[in-house]
């Protein structure tokens, strides 16, 4: 089979394809054959910045093939999506049977994938804030996999006004397509009139205006892998708060709760209120220039590798 390696730290020019043979699904593995597989930030970050190599991983769809022993929900023949914590771009992976959940009749892999991980993240880190029906919302990196999400989650869950900030105003009008009141580039002095609530997919040197765009009381739900630093004096003086959230961390320690969310998305997606987008489609040779894309903040929605 072919997948997508890298032996040294660097930008997308580092990834190659190889050819090796198909992995054996071990205990509680499922072998799945893949179809599509989600390009996220984290990854590429962890390509350029990372120490030693690792296997790429990460979000894949696609069709049970084999299993490992154990295995008791999910069959040959069962199409399913879930995170892959080995190589993940690839034609065949494993993933394990308690990170997969079925993909509903009629829906494809791709939708799966620009579905499932990402409207986790995004309905996870939204639940951290504990919105309140009437409240307004901001949401930063608002044209990414997560974040396009997440706009349209903060509406369902009754926000009256939802506030996006981007790198480029370029993506207002896929935007305002999603229903969002507001675009705000990053750039700006200010970010117009404070919300209740932020979910921060950024960090780094945007940690403090996103705070800054909260009323007093406002909570910021801080979900990035970029890090940052803000002020506690910051904190204090509007009585704001700051919740750091990871979706690993739910979907081991309440899986119950991750599987509930995973049912909710696939609702709303079929209801019409979540619509999740591709920005593109890549093969596998290709990989480099869905990095590119995604490294260079150009997406509106989901990138997605097809093997």
């Amino acid at each position: 089979m072919r997948r997508v390696r890298y032996e040294r730290n660097g930008g997308p020019e580092v990834l190659e394809v190889e050819s090796v043979e198909i992995p054996t699904p071990g205990p509680g593995e499922l072998l799945v054959r893949v179809e599509a597989i989600g390009v996220t930030l984290p990854v590429v970050r962890k390509v350029r910045e990372a120490g030693e190599p690792s296997p790429l991983g990460g979000e894949i769809a696609g069709e049970v093939v084999a299993v490992g022993e154990g295995v008791t929900d999910c069959m040959p023949g069962y199409r399913v999506t879930g995170l892959c914590f080995g190589h993940g771009y690839a034609e065949y992976a494993l993933i394990h049977e308690s990170m997969a959940s079925t993909i509903p009749d009629g829906a494809s892999a791709v939708d799966a994938v620009a579905l499932v991980r990402s409207g986790l993240v995004a309905l996870g880190a939204l639940d951290a804030a504990k919105p309140e029906s009437g409240e307004s919302a901001l949401v930063t990196a608002a044209a990414s996999g997560v974040g396009h999400l997440a706009v349209q989650l903060a509406r369902v869950r009754g926000a009256k006004r939802v506030l996006a900030a981007v790198s480029d105003l370029s993506k207002a009008e896929f935007l305002d397509g999603l229903g969002v009141d507001e675009v705000v580039a990053y750039s700006a002095r200010t970010w117009g009139e404070p919300v209740d609530y932020g979910l921060d997919a950024v960090g780094g040197d945007l940690l403090g205006p996103a705070l800054a765009a909260l009323a007093p009381g406002g909570r910021l739900v801080a979900y990035s892998s970029g890090g940052g630093t803000i002020q506690a004096y910051d904190l204090l003086v509007g009585a704001k708060s700051v919740i750091g959230f990871q979706i690993a961390r739910v979907a081991a320690e309440t899986p119950e709760i991750y599987d509930h969310w995973r049912q909710e998305l696939w609702q709303y997606a079929a209801s019409g209120q979540l619509r999740p987008a591709v920005h593109a489609e890549f093969s596998l040779d290709d990989a480099a220039e869905a990095h590119t894309v995604i490294e260079g903040r150009a997406n509106l929605g989901k990138v997605v590798l097809i093997p």
